[in-house]
């Protein structure tokens, strides 16, 4: 179908009319929701914010690289496909990382209300009816408020665990996910979830909330038996919808305690309400829990998260500098993702208290100050360089095979990043030069000779491959 001239001004037009543009973006959303699913949408598609409209060209922006790079494949031709409907004289959708300043996502109960039988029209609710969720202020450990969903950034190795716990904030009880045991090591998002679970309820669910952690269950047990309260203490906690123990593994060898939270558990399930659990490992590996308790704990929903791939350190770190509102250079971010890798919370707190000397100071950050402002924590990394652990990083950071390091292949793509790592071998390892040759493909040591003295002549010239080669030395030396 041809477009005209005066149909593509018309609905241009139209949608650089704000409450037009919202509009279209409202409908579009209503049908992605629909089709998509409640989860599924909320996981991936809420956190879309638009753009500017360029020529035919509309920008969709996402807080993450990895977020952008997901939507856009999963659900990039749809968005195409429903903007062209929409307005067809739009040609093509853009995802892009937003940046500070840019808009927030447009939540559709903020907008413009879509027309009536569009999916995403929300339903009339009486306001007297409206339903309150309820914390009990006496079984409760307070919930952070930083710990939402929206703040949760996702990744491959906890989009699980994130979906799951997203179905039991918005579904209590569902079939399947009753109880829901999260699981994963130290600092990887655990507690983060429990407490989104505990905010989406309390937001927006006419239920009653108990979250603790296992230390505290046992202690008020305790308290409670010496009260001589304990019938008290039971109906205190069968009477809630819902109820969230975090760290489970602090019960293990308390058999009291742990036949106490079995009947709990029993009384709460059979009843049709729901519990959360949160533990270091899967109930299978418990192996210091009763077994009726472990299986009771594995007939529902499973979901671990794993640890953290690059990929996801570097969209936490991204999401966090965005949020602090100090600019963090790229490659100091990469720095940080290559050498903390175990533990998200340490990653973060490095990430704050680079932020807060830059704040402080008034100082910018670069990669020298965050070597010196975080000497402590990179020196817990520390630990002799290798020939071979170099190859790794370097062909890493270039992407190209490690197999290449000692192949004959003179390629510029593959030589360049061997003559660096035959640089590095030369600073950072008291190997000679026809040691770093024979690790590299028996080379002669005249190959590595030429190839220190190229690698030194081309920082001179050119900063960008300087600031690289600078930046490999400080993830490999720190």
């Amino acid at each position: 179908m041809t477009i005209g001239v005066d149909d593509d001004e018309s609905a241009f037009s139209r949608l650089e009319d704000n409450k037009g543009l919202a509009e279209s973006w409202l409908r579009i959303c209503g049908r992605l929701k629909g089709e998509v699913g409640e989860v599924e949408y909320r996981t991936w598609l809420t956190q879309i914010a638009l753009g500017p409209i360029d020529g035919d060209e509309i920008t969709l922006l996402l807080p993450t690289r990895f977020l952008r790079d997901w939507v856009r494949s999963q659900y990039g031709d749809r968005l195409n496909e429903l903007w062209h409907n929409e307005v067809p004289a739009l040609r093509r959708v853009e995802l892009q990382v937003a940046r500070p300043g840019d808009p927030a996502p447009l939540q559709l109960a903020e907008a413009a209300t879509p027309p009536a039988g569009s999916p995403s029209a929300p339903e009339e609710q009486n306001p007297a009816t409206k339903p309150v969720a309820e914390v009990r202020s006496d079984l409760v450990t307070a919930l952070d408020s930083r710990f939402t969903f929206d703040t949760f950034v996702v990744g491959k190795p906890n989009e699980f665990a994130y979906a799951c716990a997203r179905r039991v904030a918005e579904k209590p009880s569902s079939v399947g996910f009753n109880p829901l045991f999260l699981y994963g090591g130290v600092g990887l998002g655990k507690t983060h979830l429990m407490h989104a679970i505990g905010a989406e309820l309390v937001r927006s669910g006419n239920v009653s909330v108990a979250y603790m952690s296992a230390e505290k269950f046992m202690y008020r047990f305790i308290a409670a038996i010496r009260s001589q309260s304990t019938i008290e203490f039971k109906e205190q906690l069968r009477s809630v919808d819902v109820l969230m123990i975090d760290d489970l593994q602090f019960l293990i060898g308390k058999d009291n305690t742990q036949e106490e939270f079995f009947h709990t558990f029993n009384a709460l399930v059979d009843a049709g309400r729901q519990i959360v659990v949160s533990a270091d490992k899967s109930p299978s590996d418990l192996s210091g829990l009763e077994d009726r308790l472990r299986t009771r704990l594995g007939c529902g929903m499973v979901a671990d998260i794993h640890a953290t791939t690059f990929e996801l350190r570097i969209s936490i770190l991204e999401a966090k500098a965005a949020a602090s509102g100090v600019v963090v250079p790229a490659k100091v971010l990469e720095f940080l993702a290559h050498k903390i890798t175990s533990n998200v919370r340490e990653l973060e707190g490095a990430l704050n208290r680079l932020i807060a000397h830059a704040n402080l100071f008034g100082r910018p950050v670069t990669l020298e100050a965050t070597q010196d402002v975080l000497h402590d924590i990179l020196k817990a990394h520390d630990r002799r360089v290798t020939i071979e652990e170099i190859q790794k990083k370097v062909a890493e950071h270039w992407n190209i095979r490690l197999t290449d390091m000692s192949s004959a292949r003179r390629a510029r793509n593959v030589a360049r990043p061997r003559q660096v790592a035959m640089y590095l071998a030369k600073q950072l390892t008291s190997r000679s030069l026809p040691e770093i040759g024979r690790k590299f493909g028996n080379r002669d040591h005249t190959t590595v000779m030429h190839a220190v003295n190229r690698v030194t002549e081309l920082m001179e010239r050119d900063a960008a491959f300087a600031e690289d080669v600078e930046l490999m030395r400080r993830m490999l030396e720190s």
